[in-house]
């Protein structure tokens, strides 16, 4: 990249940019399939929207359909080994 540029800051540019990737992502997701936001002029007019099943389906997205089939712990093994049960 250059002179300037020092391999011990080559692990905060790498954090950087996946919290920056995950912002966007999670700022079109929002932009994009938000019930509450209104894009189109028809919708706009309307000051209550009846959409019920697309407020559902933004809420229950396939990341928390996934983690609630899953344990609540973070880190199952070291809680298994340092709790002593099999």
């Amino acid at each position: 990249m250059g002179r300037w540029m020092k391999p011990e800051v080559y692990p905060l540019l790498g954090a950087m940019a996946f919290v920056t990737t995950m912002v966007v992502v999670q700022l079109t997701r929002n932009a994009v399939k938000n019930p509450d936001v209104r894009i189109n002029k028809e919708n706009r007019k309307k000051a209550v929207l009846e959409n019920y099943e697309e407020g559902e389906s933004y809420s229950e997205h396939g990341l928390r359909k996934f983690l609630r089939t899953r344990p609540p712990e973070i880190m199952p093994t070291i809680n298994n080994f340092f709790s002593g049960s099999k």
